[in-house]
């Protein structure tokens, strides 16, 4: 008779799978690629490549699809994988945790950011930093569709941005700074100087973000609202190219006031005072409802919530 007690089912993961093999597995899931894991990992590529197999050998069913040097997670992959990232975070947390009560300053802080915020929250990381200078830093500035995707595979503590994500997010949402959304123009623009009514504006060629934008979408609502329609010449996917075509005066733009404080007064692009504008809009920090955020992502929290606005121009 076996001296081994036969097992439940229900801990067979806990038996035949190992931490390490979870952490290769997350990331390779998150990283899609056996040698960008083995690089963050600093392993060898055959070494990621056996503990993958080896975890789905421990799971009984595909985890991922490789097609040429592309891999796919299966659906069943996708929860393993997004199942192997909690328990990842759980045991940094819990590392963060012990740290603290032993009186040391350092842990993981990963902020994921809209590109307009990009403006404001790395000035106060550097602040907030001085005081936390053991702890990992990942900054992923983005656009707001990749934004939310992030969001959806929960691969970072919390989330900046300006319209809130869609109702169908469980997530915490807390307002904590003002973004007046602004209408720009070249200098020469002829409307500078003057009240200018939105149907006068209606007539100007309009560079917008790309569809999905919240401030495109604030813009399209404004001008729905009074029955106008934009007069839509270009479609740009950052602030930065956008600005450049108002500098090359192809038309007017709406932006984060925010992205303006750094142009010299007397420099190409300028704020129209315009009927309707600026859109009153708010910075929001976001993460999943009933997440347990680490020791250092609460006192990051808390920092920008207090004395960190003061980066945000205008609050």
């Amino acid at each position: 008779m076996s001296e081994e007690l036969e097992q439940p089912s229900s801990q067979f993961l806990i038996r035949h799978a190992t931490l390490r093999q979870i952490q290769i597995f997350e990331a390779v899931s998150r990283r899609l690629s056996f040698t960008r894991a083995a690089e963050e990992l600093y392993l060898t590529q055959p070494t990621v490549s056996a503990q993958v197999k080896s975890f789905v050998e421990a799971i009984g069913m595909p985890l991922y699809e490789q097609l040429g040097r592309n891999i796919y997670l299966t659906e069943v992959g996708e929860k393993v994988a997004s199942t192997c990232r909690e328990i990842i975070n759980n045991l940094a947390n819990l590392e963060m945790a012990i740290d603290d009560y032993k009186g040391l300053k350092r842990g993981r802080l990963r902020v994921s950011v809209v590109t307009t915020a990009k403006y404001f929250v790395p000035l106060a990381l550097g602040e907030f930093m001085k005081e936390h200078k053991n702890t990992e830093l990942q900054l992923d500035v983005s656009n707001r569709e990749n934004l939310i995707r992030r969001m959806q595979s929960n691969l970072d503590d919390m989330y900046i941005l300006g319209q809130i994500p869609p109702n169908d997010l469980d997530l915490e949402v807390i307002p904590f700074a003002p973004n007046p959304l602004v209408i720009i123009a070249h200098r020469n623009n002829p409307l500078v100087g003057q009240t200018v009514t939105l149907k006068r504006l209606a007539k100007e060629p309009f560079i917008l973000r790309e569809e999905g934008s919240g401030i495109r979408s604030a813009v399209q609502s404004l001008f729905d609202e009074h029955g106008l329609k934009v007069n839509h010449r270009l479609t740009m996917d950052s602030n930065e190219s956008i600005r450049h075509c108002v500098v090359g005066d192809l038309g007017v733009a709406c932006v984060s006031k925010n992205s303006l404080y750094l142009d010299p007064a007397n420099g190409p692009i300028v704020e129209l005072d315009v009927e309707g504008f600026p859109i009153q809009k708010q910075w929001n920090i976001v993460y999943p409802k009933g997440k347990e955020l680490s020791v250092v992502a609460r006192k990051f929290l808390e920092y920008i919530q207090g004395d960190g606005k003061r980066f945000v121009p205008g609050s």
